[in-house]
């Protein structure tokens, strides 16, 4: 069954390598949060770094199969987060067979999040990401690590990862919120220097995806 999925990731990378998707989950989050965010991310990347990724994102159940279409999925939201056994062993297999998936905590989704994940990889641990890591030094140097986009409750941004195999599976981003500066200007009022600062961290995480 493993090498059957790898197969069709595989051929999904080559076919639709340059589409991306946003995961909508259960629980009753709000999954759709940021809706701008992403088309934003992707015309950044493709002007900054190269990409030539489709702005048409699209929506996946993190049961069905569509997802090892796309070689990264988006997660997001601000509440409750639940994975059933059906998502659980999809988002296994996704994982496992080389998809990758960044979920940004738009505000108060970590304690719902951290459990469903002790669901999805019961032998693992999220460890947070040291600011050498590779996902910090490519597009943009961050030297510090995660950038601090919005205040939420003042604590320190984290990007916490789980890894497969020596590979990071799974990027957690909190305290953070690169959604929210991803998003159109209006939207929240932010600064061009924080958006930029937001977008290059994104454009990081793509170029990590992409090229590794």
């Amino acid at each position: 069954m493993k090498q059957l999925f790898f197969l069709f990731l595989c051929i999904a990378h080559i076919s639709m390598a340059q589409e991306i998707a946003v995961l909508k989950y259960n629980g009753g989050g709000d999954w759709y949060s940021n809706p701008t965010a992403l088309i934003n991310l992707v015309n950044y990347c493709n002007e900054e770094i190269g990409t030539t990724l489709s702005d048409d994102i699209v929506t996946v159940e993190a049961s069905s199969v569509d997802i090892f279409q796309y070689p990264f999925i988006h997660m997001t939201g601000h509440g409750n987060v639940v994975f059933n056994e059906d998502d659980i062993e999809n988002l296994k297999n996704y994982l496992l067979s080389g998809g990758f998936l960044h979920i940004d905590d738009n505000y108060g989704m970590r304690p719902y999040l951290e459990k469903e994940l002790i669901k999805l990889f019961p032998d693992k641990e999220l460890i947070e990401l040291p600011a050498n890591h590779e996902i910090f030094n490519n597009h943009v140097i961050f030297s510090q690590g995660l950038p601090k986009i919005h205040e939420h409750d003042g604590e320190r941004p984290q990007a916490l990862g789980i890894f497969h195999e020596g590979r990071l599976v799974l990027l957690f981003t909190v305290e953070s919120d690169l959604g929210d500066g991803w998003e159109s200007p209006e939207v929240h009022n932010d600064p061009p220097s924080l958006r930029k600062k937001a977008l290059d961290m994104g454009a990081n995480i793509i170029k990590y995806v992409f090229t590794n």
